[in-house]
């Protein structure tokens, strides 16, 4: 088959030029999934990581890293969040560094909405020498040494990334809280093509809402949904996960959560929070049409939060005195 490389390649490589990546853990990822997260928490400052490694049992794994940052300043949410992907056995690389502004505005005492806005860059590139193609076997054997016959415009290209987001938060009431928000990602729609044609990227929508319920003094329930459509791709993802306190004194938290993303997987998730510092893991468990091949093995998924507080105000301790009067 004279163009037999070319359909590795789609099979590979075209997917990840189509779609952006999800995540299990959505909601520990909040900038990924709308700028309008930027400074959407009660500390001052917050640090995040994310890695996710994906098809394991198949191939080559699918790799993914997120690291993001973000404060309040004045009355702005600031956000700055890189992202390295890599796939394939071309070392296919997507690479990411954007910021994100959110002006948070109060309509209402129970009610506030965040519009903001997200710019940056996205830079890919791709190894073409670790391919195989098929000018490079004679009939006999294969000659990695023969050339290929084939031209890559380019292996690497950088392009300009413009996202919006908003966010709609009801305080309900002390027990419960809700959080609902778009997001809209690839404005530019940025050519992606390593070749002459023009392959632009889709724009992708994400929509998520969560509720937070206070169901007791040590225990909450937090169910949520997202959606994700982007060109012909949809996914829709919707679980709950169930927090206990263990000790208020130092903050220690356990989780546990389930999810299922229609056509593809079903997701465990598990937390522990000590102070500051929260740390989950999460484990896809496939049954799409790829079960043959994956035997139902998806994508591991680590998350890492970190909160600041710049300022705390001293614990007073009071004495009772006793009475001689």
């Amino acid at each position: 088959m004279k163009h037999l490389w070319r359909i590795f390649f789609i099979l590979w490589v075209a997917p990840a030029l189509a779609q952006d990546i999800h995540w299990t853990q959505f909601n520990n990822n909040p900038i990924f999934q709308n700028p309008a997260g930027a400074g959407n928490f009660k500390e001052d400052i917050r640090l995040t990581a994310n890695y996710r490694t994906q098809w394991r049992s198949v191939s080559i794994p699918f790799q993914t890293t997120a690291l993001a940052a973000d404060t309040k300043w004045k009355q702005w949410g600031l956000a700055i969040n890189y992202f390295h992907d890599q796939v394939g056995d071309g070392k296919f690389q997507t690479n990411e560094l954007q910021l994100s502004f959110c002006r948070p505005i109060a309509i209402h005492p129970q009610h506030t909405i965040r519009p903001a806005i997200q710019v940056g860059f996205n830079q890919r590139q791709l190894n073409s020498n670790a391919f195989y193609f098929d000018s490079q076997y004679n009939g006999y054997i294969f000659d990695p040494s023969a050339p290929t016959n084939e031209y890559f415009q380019t292996a690497s290209m950088t392009k300009p990334m413009l996202g919006i987001g908003l966010i709609h938060a009801f305080e309900i009431s002390k027990q419960y809280s809700l959080q609902s928000g778009l997001g809209i990602f690839n404005l530019t729609r940025p050519n992606q093509s390593f070749f002459l044609d023009n392959t632009q990227r889709d724009i992708r929508l994400n929509f998520f809402s969560k509720l937070h319920y206070q169901y007791a003094a040590k225990l909450a329930f937090e169910p949520s949904l997202q959606l994700n459509l982007q060109g012909t791709f949809r996914a829709l993802t919707i679980g709950s996960t169930a927090a206990y306190l263990l000790s208020a004194k130092d903050k220690t938290t356990l989780s546990a959560g389930l999810w299922w993303r229609t056509k593809d997987a079903f997701c465990l998730q598990f937390g522990y929070a000590r102070g500051p510092l929260y740390t989950g893991i999460s484990y896809d468990v496939n049954y799409s049409s790829l079960v043959p091949a994956s035997r139902g093995r998806g994508a591991f998924e680590l998350s890492l939060r970190y909160v600041f507080t710049k300022f705390q105000p001293p614990q007073l301790q009071y004495r009772i005195c006793p009475d001689f009067i």
